[in-house]
């Protein structure tokens, strides 16, 4: 994780990059006009996603690539350097607002920090649509398309917890990144699915992870030398999930502990397959990417704007179905997975 980096060596790779793409844009665009349509601008979108490596934002960084080559429009990827990387998403924004791009989608590493830089690019008339994390204020951006965060972590929640049956919770909680608002949704729908009070004896300890397999890991294993009565094990995304399952085995607990999860990637539904976690709850991705470019494509054309909240779905993926609750086996996941299929 890149958080020893100086601000002013982020600041220097962040001015670089817009100057790559600034050059980039200047040799292929000539005189700003393009050859389709008498002369009219090429339709020209911003994403910025929280991270470049995470396999959520790749699946939406290709999503968005292939629905702008679609119709026609040219995107631009930027990204922070790490999850809750803020200064890096504001320099990504104040770099599109410079391209005179039609629309920004941006995933906000910091659901606050970002309002500033994204304020300035509506008072520009640039689009701003928020993918897979609101704003807060919601209403900061033109428009959201991203899981029902509450409902993900409530469905998790409700899973686990029909699975200890029984037996009396002793729980573990891996969040993700203070101050964001997709980590607070998750964590309190799970604690509404699982039936308990966030100052709840049952909470056997918790953990900030940053959505980092390697920070769940050794958050885990800590977290394990306190006790090792833990039946259930709350994760925010898939990477923490698979951090949390090695610490556990690596404790042979892997059959007395239940471990739900979020996210609905390929290499996580094979992992509920082979039993590393028991159910994961799918998001999509390449809705969330498809109807933002849509979205703007639409705007730059007409001038029409998106507004409020649209859920872009989930569904319950696990091998070990619980009563009352619908969810779907490891073969329908691994059809409408994202991430690389093969293996």
């Amino acid at each position: 994780m890149a958080h020893h980096h100086t601000v002013r060596a982020r600041q220097g790779v962040t001015l670089l990059l817009a100057g790559a793409l600034l050059l980039g844009a200047a040799a292929c665009g000539g005189g700003g006009d393009s050859d389709e349509g008498g002369g009219t601008q090429k339709v020209t979108i911003g994403l910025v996603t929280k991270t470049e490596t995470n396999p959520f934002f790749v699946t939406m960084r290709k999503a968005a690539q292939d629905a702008a080559k679609k119709s026609g429009a040219e995107l631009i990827a930027l990204a922070g350097k790490f999850d809750g990387d803020n200064e890096g998403q504001v320099a990504a924004v104040e770099s599109l607002i410079a391209r005179d791009v039609q629309g920004i989608l941006i995933t906000p590493s910091n659901t606050t920090g970002i309002l500033g830089a994204i304020a300035e690019a509506r008072r520009q008339g640039i689009l701003v649509i928020a993918l897979d994390t609101a704003t807060e204020p919601a209403d900061a951006v033109d428009a959201t398309y991203a899981t029902d965060n509450f409902k993900a972590g409530r469905l998790q929640g409700a899973y686990v917890r029909a699975v200890l049956a029984d037996r009396a919770p002793e729980l573990i909680m891996l969040d993700g990144t203070e101050g964001s608002s997709v980590s607070r949704q998750r964590h309190d729908g799970f604690l509404a699915g699982f039936g308990i009070e966030d100052d709840s004896p049952a909470i056997r300890g918790r953990a900030n992870t940053n959505g980092d397999r390697n920070l769940a890991q050794t958050a885990t294993e800590n977290l394990l030398q306190r006790s090792t009565d833990v039946n259930s094990v709350y994760t925010i995304n898939e990477p923490v999930a698979d951090g949390a399952s090695v610490a556990i085995a690596a404790r042979d607990l892997t059959r007395q502990v239940t471990i739900g999860t979020i996210d609905g990637g390929c290499d996580g539904v094979r992992a509920v397959k082979a039993g590393k976690y028991a159910a994961t709850v799918m998001q999509f991705p390449v809705r969330m990417a498809d109807r933002g470019v849509a979205a703007i494509t639409e705007f730059a054309e007409s001038g029409k704007k998106p507004s409020g909240f649209t859920d872009t779905g989930t569904e319950l993926i696990t091998d070990q179905p619980v009563r009352g609750l619908a969810s779907h086996d490891t073969d329908w996941g691994l059809q409408r997975c994202w991430g690389a299929r093969g293996q």
